[in-house]
């Protein structure tokens, strides 16, 4: 009998556009202040990512010096072409992205349109495997829905990139975003940002904090769900990425338990908020936790549905997980297929039809 080899669609690639590759595609003033006025984008943080490793893997630095994940014929032989990827979802790399700057919002929305631009030019229409993010400064909501009007029809776009950070994201203010993207036919994709606070405090350690990433995809998910974002936006698909799936079963069950005792509250939820999170969110496995096959079974059992989780390996970054090793054996075909490409392909409605790989 023939193995089936499955094809991957990434979820979480990495590229890297240096603010040089920038210039070209930024106006003035904005142009200035990068090539002539030092400016650079920083993260206020008390720690590098991590701390000892650094962000990257250190395989992953291009040959010649640039940094990992800037040169795509290198990501083709690094990555694409080994891991027997069909297709990848590029989320950038600027950092923070244009919506976590804490002010001068007009340089932020030009930097994200000429990230739009220089992304589309320089990766999505040169391979074919590659997709991309729309990247907004969503401090100015009218002008981010703008952004993606711009940008979402773009053949090779299937997601609207937001930071996880000190957004709540369920506030009507940002609702421009989620009608634009539900307009434009795209998958609202969230990637953490700062680090989780306590009471308004960073941790401690690098530790700490990459411990408790998935505290604010948690807090994220209460704010839509209650706050009734797909009630509103019905076709809205979200995927929350580089925060696993453990978390999802336990948060479910107690926001449950929440609404049948605090339905009063939130009128305009009609539904179950469990029922709401297998419809509308996907998680992707990075960074996937060490577990046995009966284990994996049953996290998706109790999350109700095999079709919530998608594969992402993180690339370049040093946490990065090898689609060949990070899932346990034993597990069956069909769930194979729905977790490497099967379940992404439902989300990312632009992508090819599906195509068959055999050994």
């Amino acid at each position: 009998m023939t193995k089936k080899k499955f094809s991957l669609i990434d979820t979480d690639v990495h590229e890297h556009i240096p603010y040089e590759d920038l210039l070209p595609y930024l106006n003035e003033p904005w142009h200035h202040y990068i090539k002539n006025a030092g400016w650079k984008q920083e993260k206020h943080l008390p720690y590098t990512q991590p701390a000892i490793a650094g962000l990257n893997r250190a395989d992953a630095q291009v040959p010649d010096g640039r940094p990992a994940g800037s040169d795509l014929e290198f990501m083709k032989q690094h990555l694409l072409e080994v891991d027997n990827h069909e297709f990848a979802i590029l989320g950038g790399n600027l950092d923070p992205g244009p919506s976590s700057m804490h002010g001068w919002y007009e340089m932020a929305t030009a930097l994200a349109t000429a990230y739009n631009n220089a992304q589309i030019d320089l990766w999505l229409e040169k391979d074919d495997r590659l997709y991309g993010s729309v990247h907004i400064n969503a401090n100015e909501p009218l002008e981010a829905a703008k952004e993606i009007d711009r940008v979402g029809s773009h053949p090779k776009i299937v997601q609207v990139l937001l930071p996880i950070d000190d957004f709540m994201w369920g506030d009507p203010y940002y609702h421009p975003i989620y009608e634009a993207a539900e307009r434009n036919n795209l998958a609202i994709a969230m990637h953490h940002n700062e680090p989780p606070l306590y009471y308004g405090k960073f941790p401690r350690y690098f530790i700490e904090w990459h411990s408790l990433i998935q505290t604010s995809h948690m807090n994220l998910i209460v704010n839509m769900v209650f706050n009734g974002v797909f009630e509103k936006y019905p076709n809205l698909k979200c995927i929350l990425i580089e925060g696993g799936f453990t978390h999802v079963p336990p948060l479910m069950k107690k926001m449950d338990k929440q609404y049948r005792e605090l339905r009063f509250e939130v009128p305009w939820i009609k539904r179950m908020p469990s029922e709401i999170i297998r419809e509308h969110f996907k998680f992707t496995t990075q960074p996937m936790d060490d577990m046995t096959r009966d284990e994996l079974m049953n996290y998706m059992d109790m999350m109700g549905s095999d079709e919530m989780i998608c594969f992402s390996t993180d690339y370049p970054h040093w946490d990065y997980d090898n689609p060949h090793t990070a899932l346990p054996g034993g597990l069956s075909e069909d769930i194979l297929e729905k977790i490497y490409n099967g379940n992404a392909r439902k989300l990312y409605n632009k992508l090819p039809a599906k195509k068959e790989v055999l050994d």
